[in-house]
């Protein structure tokens, strides 16, 4: 169908079935600041830094997240800044890593890590090309106003794009289409400068609506991942629709707010709201959609709960999306957390985009690499269970032994996957019957499965001598 640039007409958009379908994708941070590759650690992700009693502003102060390098080496006296000043001089730029980047993105291959993402089990890819700090991994028609040649010569987007869908990936492109501090020459230090950061120019709106405009059309991205915000003066149903005409298999978050502020009153009233979403939901809770989108996208949500609509799990390996060198390995996610995430957020009617940030040079980390190969090994076996699947009427459920069961379905299929390395000869699953006629087997085994039915629980004998996995799934056939 034709969209319409009204709300009524945008609001009838659905989630395409490949999007429903996918259930894992792969974030890439990757520009200037994977040069200092650098950010405190204390063991706490931005949402737990944000539960302090001067929550918003110690997260700022002491974030995590490398890719906010040039925001906290901006703000006296912390961390970052103090790292700066010992590493590159009081004086040196952000800016001035760029040369740094090009030198060093010269020997980035787009086919690797296109192979890498296929491997893991990925079914999309969502690259960065525009962060906080400003700088283009496109060579855009529409220049920076402030800073004209700050972006990349090479088409960095238009490779790595290429590359994904040669391997029938999907590939989705992420905006920041609010915050550029190129434009700002303060920090973003609490909650006030939060919303100050969203008060934007008429020339700044034009740039990001332009450069918006350009991704759409040059790249026809399958997912529009926008960050933060755009700029109040911008029609987003008009941009909606001629993204949604362009693509129309496309996808868009639900990071698009628009701050008006005319007074200080108004921005009083505003930081006062912001603070109160902030204490109610956290750090997701000022990302809180007010308007339209086909899915939600929190960040490191500790929890999770079943939504009816499309939610998108999205977090890095360890606490930063940017490569931080300063990380301890300790503190990555290994292969057995990233399938428990992956299985628990499928089970609730959610995807998981995980992050992975790639030094200056393209290469990534072990430390990185490794757990999402052995999660891509997983998947092999127990893929069935994820893609094209759905959720159930149950979500959750335990053995007798205190496993955790996570449920999905796929037509007359039920699986059960049990989220343990082991399983005893015998496993019962508690609260769970099923028809007589149903035939049970273990992904990655052949033969079916003696069970039967106690009561309410269901017991199911496992043969000798499986193959070790990090969780198993019985496949129950009704």
């Amino acid at each position: 169908m034709k969209f319409e640039p009204t709300a009524e007409s945008i609001s009838k958009h659905e989630v395409p079935q490949w999007y429903n379908d996918a259930k894992f994708g792969i974030f890439i941070h990757w520009s200037l600041f994977s040069v200092p590759a650098w950010a405190p650690v204390e063991g706490k992700n931005l949402a737990e830094l944000s539960e302090s009693d001067d929550g918003f502003g110690n997260s700022m102060r002491n974030s995590p997240y490398a890719e906010w390098y040039l925001n906290t080496s901006r703000i006296e006296g912390t961390p970052t800044n103090l790292h700066h000043k010992e590493v590159y001089g009081e004086n040196y730029n952000y800016f001035d890593f760029q040369g740094k980047f090009e030198e060093a993105n010269k020997t980035m291959s787009a086919d690797e890590w296109a192979d890498f993402f296929k491997e893991a089990g990925a079914k999309y890819v969502v690259l960065v090309t525009k962060h906080h700090d400003g700088y283009c991994l496109w060579p855009s028609e529409y220049k920076n106003p402030k800073m004209p040649e700050y972006q990349s010569k090479r088409d960095l987007v238009g490779e790595i794009t290429d590359a994904v869908r040669a391997r029938g990936m999907k590939m989705g492109l992420y905006y920041s289409g609010i915050f550029d501090w190129t434009f700002k020459d303060y920090p973003i230090d609490g909650m006030e400068n939060w919303v100050n950061h969203h008060v934007v120019t008429d020339e700044y709106a034009e740039y990001s609506w332009n450069q918006t405009e350009e991704l759409i059309h040059k790249y026809k991205p399958s997912i529009l991942w926008n960050d933060i915000g755009f700029p109040a003066q911008c029609d987003l149903n008009e941009l909606y629709a001629d993204y949604y005409n362009t693509v129309p298999e496309g996808v868009i978050n639900d990071r698009w707010r628009q701050y008006s502020v005319h007074s200080d009153e108004e921005k009083k009233r505003l930081v006062e709201k912001l603070n109160k979403q902030l204490a109610e939901g956290g750090i997701s809770g000022i990302l809180v959609p007010e308007g339209f989108c086909d899915y939600t996208s929190p960040e490191y949500a500790n929890e999770m709960k079943l939504q009816k609509k499309k939610w998108e799990l999205t977090r890095g390996m360890g606490m930063s999306f940017g490569y931080n060198q300063n990380e301890d390995p300790k503190y990555m996610l290994k292969a057995k957390e990233i399938i428990y995430m992956l299985v628990d957020a499928v089970s609730k009617n959610g995807n998981l985009l995980l992050n992975v940030g790639p030094r200056a040079d393209g290469s990534i980390q072990e430390e990185q690499k490794k757990p999402l190969l052995e999660t891509g090994k997983w998947l092999k076996i127990n893929g069935e269970a994820i893609y094209e699947t759905t959720y159930w009427e149950k979500q959750e459920a335990e053995t007798e032994k205190g496993q955790q069961v996570r449920f999905t379905k796929k037509g007359n299929q039920l699986y059960a996957v049990i989220l343990d390395e082991e399983l005893d000869a015998s496993v019962v699953i508690k609260d769970l019957e099923i028809p007589s006629g149903a035939t049970v087997t273990l992904l990655g085994e052949a033969g079916e499965l003696s069970w039967e039915q106690k009561g309410e629980n269901l017991s199911v004998k496992i043969p000798e001598n499986i193959q070790k996995q990090y969780a198993y799934t019985l496949k129950i056939s009704c």
